[in-house]
């Protein structure tokens, strides 16, 4: 019975996209109607499904802008100009109330369409009443926990992008006077709450089999506490004093109260404590020992730089089963390691790391605790800018993101290879390379050679380390750093085999908010993070990253003098202003430690390109015109009149 199950599913997923239209899209008067759908609980549960579908749609980590990540409009990567030149846009400033580059069901005309079927389903289910699944009672109680929650968070999704929104607990008539207006982040945040506790009244501890991957508890306990700690972070809660400059329609709601801290570390301890069975729901991925440097083929072919346990949490069904929290399925296939490789092995490199995002993995020192490589205590531990990889032993983590000038990475026929990139098809510049000096890494199967397939179902939307950063980070806010929140982050860090933060992090909270926000770059390196947090922390606006930024601007005439005089004089870290990006560079030189080839290299810093981020405009996206001209009682937001 339960394989004669399986197979109707699949049956009903395939043919989703035509039957579930019927209804929702009005379609012609021959169609099913409106009672005929939700008299039945079939055509109920394919309206269900097609609105997960979409929810992945909206939110697709790999592939925020359809064909590329969020991460290239960020200090994490640089995107190339191919497929209309998404990301590049943004960077240059070219996006407007006329027009978004990448649209893939991310905006807000089409989340609110999703909005509506959300809420369509749930009028339909309750006017008529419909029937529960015969073969498995208690199926319809679950799908209305899981509309509940998607539609909290779609509702979340346009918060992060455009703030102040419309709440739609309804669905709108297309007749009707479109007289829509925004309520406060902390009104929006409520609401998703409430959809998110309705959802957690529905669904089961977990789900297994088949059904995995559909919203549980632990899914609605997560979109709160993401909900909570966005209200508390600095955007919408002490703006004006983090040096945010807008006027948002509910500014006044936006000063500084610790209590909403407070809200998000009890949302995060909820998700850290969700139970199922009576044991805990969640648990880090630890499986393979610190020995194990095998890839998927069992073979070792990295020089032990990249531990199986971080290769694997991205693979292995374990480590979803119990550490993802709210995941989508097969995100992206072997496509995207063709957009993604290096040209030598016939890639196109379609996004690379920037030097901001390789100086922010730490290396461990010899005292046996992890620093920043721009500390003052570096350079007198050994680190070495001009061979910044092996000097010192950098964050584990850092080897299997990241592909540099010396990496041990297989060749195109899967045979042990070094990238370089001072030479050959993978040289700084050439046709489809780096324009940083590095390539992407994370998610690779590394024994995949181009024949046969490969779905790619990572990175989660949100996993445990989320939570754990959150809680311990609103401790910290609250009450300051202890020995509670010191061992959790490390157990985060401990798990990639990554050295402890030092005991001063303990007294001190401001390096402790630090190292926790340095943690949250490097664990969620291009997971569709970095977009929003930089601009939920106010980070282009940070008086000390535009003092940080001045500096560079006054370090040289050139932007490559900038770049490396900058550094060379302080060892700090790039600002993170949003306003350039950098790269590292192979010069030969007879004194350099970094041998290919039988070539000596050291590595130089260089400037890539300035970019724009214009404040308050590039904080929040704009709502387009057309949209106001159809509901003129919406505001724009700030700078984008």
């Amino acid at each position: 019975m339960r394989n004669i199950k399986y197979i109707i599913s699949c049956i009903l997923l395939a043919i989703l996209s035509f039957a579930c239209e019927d209804y929702l899209d009005k379609q012609p008067d021959d169609q099913k109607t409106e009672e005929e759908v939700f008299t039945r609980y079939t055509e109920v549960n394919k309206l269900v499904t097609d609105l997960y579908s979409r929810a992945k749609v909206a939110n697709r980590p790999l592939a925020w802008f359809y064909h590329f990540s969020s991460a290239a409009i960020t200090d994490e990567a640089e995107g190339t100009t191919v497929e209309g030149n998404i990301t590049n846009r943004f960077n240059t400033g070219d996006w407007s109330t006329m027009s978004l580059a990448g649209s893939n069901g991310q905006y807000w005309w089409d989340i609110y369409a999703f909005i509506r079927r959300a809420n369509v389903i749930l009028e339909g289910v309750a006017k008529y009443n419909s029937p529960d699944n015969p073969l498995e009672p208690g199926s319809l109680e679950k799908r209305i926990g899981e509309v509940y929650f998607l539609r909290g968070y779609l509702h979340y999704l346009l918060l992060r992008s455009y703030g102040e929104i419309p709440y739609l607990d309804h669905s709108v008539d297309p007749n009707s006077s479109m007289d829509f207006t925004k309520e406060s982040v902390h009104s929006i945040v409520e609401k998703i709450v409430a959809d998110a506790e309705e959802g957690y009244k529905r669904v089961p501890g977990a789900w297994g089999g088949e059904h995995f991957g559909r919203v549980d508890k632990g899914a609605c306990l997560g979109l709160i506490a993401i909900a909570r700690w966005t209200a508390a972070t600095p955007l919408w809660n002490g703006a004006k004093e983090a040096g945010y400059t807008g006027e948002r329609v509910f500014e006044n709601e936006y000063t500084y109260d610790q209590s909403r801290w407070v809200s998000a570390r009890d949302a995060a301890k909820a998700v850290l404590e969700c139970q199922n069975d009576g044991k805990l729901r969640y648990k880090l991925y630890d499986t393979h020992s610190e020995t194990d440097f095998n890839d998927d083929a069992g073979e070792n072919k990295n020089e032990s730089t990249v531990y199986a346990r971080l290769w694997d949490m991205y693979y292995d069904m374990t480590a979803f089963q119990n550490e993802a929290v709210w995941f989508v399925t097969k995100d992206k296939y072997e496509g995207w390691y063709g957009d993604m490789y290096p040209p030598s092995r016939g890639g196109s490199a379609r996004q690379q790391p920037v030097q901001e995002q390789v100086d922010e993995y730490e290396y461990i020192s010899p005292d046996g605790y992890g620093y920043p490589v721009y500390s003052a205590k570096a350079k007198a531990d050994g680190y070495d800018d001009g061979n910044p990889y092996k000097s010192v032993k950098r964050d584990p983590r850092f080897y299997r993101d990241i592909i540099y000038h010396g990496a041990p990475f297989r060749d195109g026929n899967n045979n042990p290879a070094i990238v370089d990139v001072a030479t050959g098809s993978d040289k700084i510049n050439a046709s489809n390379a780096t324009k940083t000096g590095y390539y992407h890494r994370k998610y690779f199967r590394d024994s995949w050679n181009r024949s046969g397939s490969v779905s790619i179902s990572a990175p989660p939307i949100w996993r445990l380390p989320d939570f754990v950063y959150i809680y311990c980070e609103a401790v910290n806010e609250i009450s300051g750093p202890n020995e509670e929140i010191y061992q959790k982050v490390n157990a985060v860090r401990a798990r990639s085999f990554m050295a402890p933060m030092p005991p001063a992090t303990k007294m001190d909270k401001n390096l402790m908010r630090e190292y926790i926000k340095r943690e949250r770059r490097v664990e969620f390196y291009y997971e569709n993070k970095r977009a929003w947090d930089c601009r939920l922390y106010v980070e282009p606006s940070n008086e000390g990253e535009l003092i940080k930024e001045q500096a560079w601007k006054s370090a040289g005439s050139t932007n490559d003098e900038r770049s490396q005089k900058y550094w060379a004089t302080g060892l700090r870290s790039y600002p993170k202003s949003q306003r350039m990006i950098n790269g590292m560079r192979p010069v030969e030189d007879p004194n350099g430690k970094i041998v290919i080839n039988g070539v000596k290299y050291r590595m130089e810093r260089y400037c890539v390109e300035e970019r724009v981020f214009d404040v308050p405009r590039h904080y929040l996206f704009p709502i387009m015109e057309t949209e106001i001209q159809r509901s003129p009682t919406l505001v724009q937001n700030p700078g984008w009149n």
